[in-house]
C-alpha cells in the first residue's frame, strides 16, 4: 500500500465492488485518502467492504449502496443518492462489476450473451454516462473514469464468446468517451487484468490455475492489488496526460 494520499478529498464510486478486484480498488483508494462510494449488487458484500476501508483522513466519508448497473433508472437513482450525500459529484468512477455465463460457442444461449453483455459492457457505458453529466452540469473541470477490461477481449478465450465480446467493447467505449470527454478535462482509460485470483477464478480446478500460472512469464496469477495500484495511478494526478489508454496487467501473459 501506498503511504501518499494523492485523492485527498476527492469522491470515488467503484462498483462491483463488494469483492475481488472491485473490493482491492476501494480499499486502495481509501489509503490513498479518497471518500468511496461502494456499489455493488449485493448490499451485504458491498457493506462488508466498507468495514474494511481507511479513515485516517478527516473529511473522509465512505458509503455503500446496491445497485444494478445495468439499469438506467438505478444508475440515475444511484447518482441522486450520491449528489444528495455528498453535494458534489464523483470525480472518479471505475467500473469493476462484471459477471461470466461461460459456454462454447455452439451452445450459448441468449440470455447469456445478453445478461453478460448488459453488466459487464452496458454497466460501464451508464456509469460513464451519469458521471460525465454529473461533472458537466457541476461546472467543474476534470475527472478521471476507468473501466476494468479484460486481456481476453484482445485475445478471446474458449467458452467466452460473450464475455471476450464484452470486454472487447468496454475497450472501444472508454476509447471513444476519452476522444469526447477530454474538452471537460476527463480522462477515461481501460485497465485489462490477465489471470487474477478472486472470487470468479475459485471454482477452477487447481490444476487448471497452475497451468494458467505457468503460462505467464512473471510466474504466478495477479492479485486484485495489482489492478488497484493501475486504478489509483489512473486514478490521481500522476496520469495526468494519460487518456484513452489500455493498460494490461497481466505478469507479461500473450506477450
Amino acid at each position: 500500500m501506498a503511504a501518499s494520499c494523492r485523492l485527498k478529498s476527492m469522491l470515488a464510486l467503484v462498483t462491483g465492488g463488494g469483492s475481488g478486484i472491485g473490493r482491492a480498488i476501494c480499499q486502495r483508494l481509501s489509503v490513498e485518502g479518497a471518500s468511496v462510494v461502494v456499489v455493488d449488487l449485493d448490499i451485504s458484500s458491498a457493506n462488508a467492504t466498507l468495514q474494511t476501508l481507511s479513515h485516517n483522513l478527516s473529511g473522509q466519508e465512505h458509503a455503500a449502496f446496491a445497485t444494478d448497473v445495468s439499469k438506467a433508472n438505478h444508475v440515475n437513482s444511484l447518482m441522486q443518492k450520491i449528489q444528495g450525500r455528498y453535494s458534489v459529484p464523483p470525480r472518479i468512477a471505475i467500473s469493476s462489476a462484471g459477471i461470466t455465463k461461460d459456454e462454447f460457442l455452439l451452445r450459448l444461449s441468449e440470455e447469456s450473451f445478453d445478461s453478460v453483455l448488459n453488466v459487464n459492457l452496458k454497466g460501464p457505458f451508464l456509469i460513464t454516462q451519469a458521471v460525465a453529466r454529473a461533472i458537466v452540469a457541476s461546472g467543474e473541470h476534470g475527472g478521471s473514469i476507468i473501466n476494468i477490461g479484460s486481456i481476453v477481449g484482445k485475445v478471446g478465450n474458449l467458452g467466452q464468446s460473450n464475455y471476450a465480446a464484452s470486454k472487447a467493447g468496454v475497450e472501444g467505449l472508454t476509447k471513444t468517451a476519452a476522444k469526447e470527454l477530454a474538452k471537460f478535462g476527463i480522462r477515461c482509460n481501460t485497465v485489462l487484468p490477465g489471470f487474477i485470483s478472486t472470487p470468479m477464478t475459485d471454482k477452477v480446478p487447481q490444476k487448471v490455475l497452475d497451468k494458467f500460472a505457468g503460462m505467464v512469464p512473471l510466474g504466478r496469477l495477479g492479485y486484485p492489488e495489482d489492478i488497484a495500484d493501475v486504478c489509483a495511478f489512473l486514478a490521481s494526478d500522476d496520469s495526468k496526460y494519460i487518456t484513452g489508454a489500455s493498460i494490461e496487467v497481466t505478469g507479461g501473459l500473450f506477450l
